[in-house]
């Protein structure tokens, strides 16, 4: 389960993005968004001014099943590219952290996925 608060350069453009990962918009006005994919919960604020390369913001993303959940978003053509924005990392594993997996958002916010356990 996760409720984020993250940052919005364009509410419009982010609920596109967060669209073909499966999200909806549940609420939507000129100060807060809020988007919804089953139990995931992300809340957007807005902050035209902010630089994605930047941008420090980030959540961890505990679901119960991060591969099925990386195939999903793995079909909406993101790009894997490192140094891109927005990008889908594959599986990784750091040190003694959880295997999980990363999405950066156009706004430059990091999704940490991993499982529940």
């Amino acid at each position: 389960r996760i409720t984020a608060n993250l940052p919005a350069r364009d509410f419009d453009a982010t609920e596109r993005f967060y669209a073909a990962l499966g999200f909806a918009a549940t609420w939507k006005d000129e100060g807060w968004m809020i988007l919804r994919r089953g139990p995931l919960v992300l809340e957007f604020f807005p902050h035209p001014d902010l630089d994605p390369w930047s941008s420090w913001f980030s959540a961890c993303v505990r679901v119960d099943d991060p591969d099925a959940l990386h195939r999903e978003w793995s079909a909406a053509g993101i790009s894997n590219d490192d140094r891109a924005i927005p990008r889908l990392t594959g599986f990784f594993k750091p040190g003694a952290a959880p295997r999980m997996f990363a999405l950066v958002d156009e706004n430059g916010s990091l999704l940490r996925v991993m499982g529940n356990g």
